[in-house]
Order: structure tokens, then sequence, then C-alpha cells
């Protein structure tokens, strides 16, 4: 546990704010996947900003490991069975190999993005 976690917060702090900007504090709130005001004041306040990570890029990426890593067994299996590898499943792990560096140049990219 860090001390954040630790310490009693028993120190009040209190904003003011018209419609306009308490509309625009509750939809940043949303955008950040907030519902707690404290916390979020509290996050902003400390650190002054507040990323959420859209991770379907990476989640995408996950399932494209899963399928290239079923195939690798696949093929190693079958190769220390017949002793052989055929041609399509060498092109389809290929293909699938090219669809995870797409994934991951995307990925690097948007995180390049991030100031």
């Amino acid at each position: 546990m860090d001390e954040h976690t630790k310490s009693v917060r028993n120190i009040q702090l209190a904003v003011w704010a018209n419609e306009e900007e308490a509309a625009l504090i509750r939809e940043r709130m949303a955008a950040a996947s907030m519902r707690n005001f404290s916390a979020f004041a509290r996050k902003m306040l400390i650190d002054g900003y507040h990323i959420n990570l859209d991770l379907s890029d990476v989640r995408e990426m996950v399932v494209l490991l899963r399928r290239c890593s079923v195939n690798i067994n696949q093929i190693a299996k079958r190769a220390n069975e017949t002793r052989s590898i055929y041609a399509e499943d060498m092109d389809d792990l290929r293909r699938q190999y090219d669809l995870l560096w797409d994934a991951a140049n995307k990925i690097l990219v948007g995180l390049a993005k991030i100031k």
C-alpha cells in the first residue's frame, strides 16, 4: 500500500461552478469513465490530467496473437507427427503474422500521438 491509500481524507475542498461548467465537468467525467466526482477532482487537481485509453486495438492484437499461437502449435504438432509442413499452413501463418504486425503498428502510431 502506498501512503495515499493509508491516509484518511479529512480535509474537504469545495469547487463552485456555473451550470455550463458543471455540465462540462460531468461530460469530462463521463469521457474518463468516472462517476465519483471526488476521485475525478482529486486526480485532475493532483496530476493535472486523466488519460482514458481505448484498448480495443490491444484486444484485437491479443486475439491475433492467440490465433497465431494456436496455428503454430498445430503446425508444430503436425511436423512432429508427419515430419512435414504444408505450404498452405505456412501461408496462413504468414498472413496472420502480417495482420499481427499491422495491429502492433496501429497501436504504436496511436501511442506516438499521446502528448
